[in-house]
């Protein structure tokens, strides 16, 4: 598969990463309904065999469990994957919501968890997971500088920062990575930060293509009733809720003949939708079962011509239009 330079580093990405969100499993605020662990080991090892060479996780899946099952998926494979993890975000008292913390103290102690759940000595990319508290956001990269001079982290990096953050973090140390929501329903990145970015040879890692599988065609109304509330985006997520959620499947519908002509399925198309930005240098996708890696990764070769952009583009456009007809906001964080 095709591979990208992150920014300045060192590293080389495939244009498709995996990302283990769902691997947390259910028993926290933003669990993705029951998950088998040995089908999580099972995905993530047939992501490899595919040649998917990173895996996008966090402490704050399923407290810890995405992690410990990447753990896992490692010590069954001799080519180890690139391994991006993150760090801010600690379960809150009530064990199933979460704070965040910035404080360097939690953020060595959370370095610490990562490497003995991964069972490795370095992690690749640490990226801090929110900018929550700002005041605290010098002290938490600091932390992630020094962890770099230790050898215990490769390269930092950050997660849905604003511009004016990603500088104050440049002051002390490289940002090797950007790390922000991107696909045809949330596009606030294109205002700034990915020129940004771009102008200041730091990587750009998007997660949500497909947002959150809402642009995948295999979600309906009565399939997101039948999922209850065990899983988040039937409660928690307002691009699957009300007026703004038939507005989506409305666009939906559209891209299907796009995707048939140009012989892709819907997840590949909105996935090289995100990877036709020159800025990007990868796409975070999720998993849950071995045989949605093997869509997923067709989607490096998709290419989209101009004339099929520009007629996403009124499609997407037209989507806006509708939002701001029924009162939608036409933009949420993530």
């Amino acid at each position: 598969m095709q591979t990208r330079k992150l920014g300045f580093s060192s590293l080389d990405f495939t244009v498709v990463g995996l990302g283990a969100w769902a691997f947390g499993g259910s028993n926290w605020s933003y669990g993705w309904a029951d998950q088998d662990d040995s089908e999580s080991v099972a995905t993530i090892l047939h992501a490899l065999e595919l040649g998917i060479n990173w895996i996008d996780t966090a402490p704050a899946y399923g407290y810890g469990h995405s992690e410990e099952i990447v753990g896992k998926a490692l010590k069954s494979t001799h080519g180890k994957p690139f391994i991006a993890t993150k760090c801010g975000m600690k379960p809150a008292a009530d064990g199933w919501n979460f704070d965040c913390i910035l404080k360097a103290e939690s953020i060595r102690q959370e370095a610490d968890d990562s490497l003995r759940r991964f069972g490795v000595e370095v992690i690749d990319l640490y990226q801090i997971h929110k900018p929550f508290p700002d005041e605290d956001i010098e002290e938490a990269w600091g932390v992630v500088a020094d962890l770099v001079k230790e050898g215990k982290v490769r390269y930092g990096g950050v997660s849905i920062f604003s511009v004016d953050q990603i500088k104050r973090c440049q002051a002390i140390h490289p940002v090797a990575s950007y790390q922000p929501p991107y696909n045809m329903l949330v596009r606030g990145v294109e205002n700034e930060l990915l020129e940004y970015c771009a102008s200041n040879n730091i990587g750009v890692i998007t997660y949500s293509p497909l947002r959150s599988g809402l642009l995948s065609g295999k979600l309906t109304r009565e399939r997101l009733e039948s999922m209850g509330k065990e899983d988040w985006r039937t409660h928690a997520d307002p691009e699957f809720l009300g007026a703004r959620l038939q507005i989506n499947l409305d666009l939906v519908d559209k891209l299907r003949p796009i995707a048939g002509r140009l012989g892709c399925t819907l997840p590949q198309l909105a996935i090289a939708w995100v990877l036709r930005r020159p800025e990007v240098t990868a796409a975070i996708v999720g998993g849950r079962r071995p045989v949605q890696m093997d869509e997923s990764i067709r989607a490096a070769g998709v290419v989209l011509p101009a004339e099929v952009q520009e007629e996403i583009a009124v499609l997407i456009a037209e989507r806006d239009a509708q939002l701001e007809s029924a009162g939608e906001p036409l933009s949420l964080p993530w």
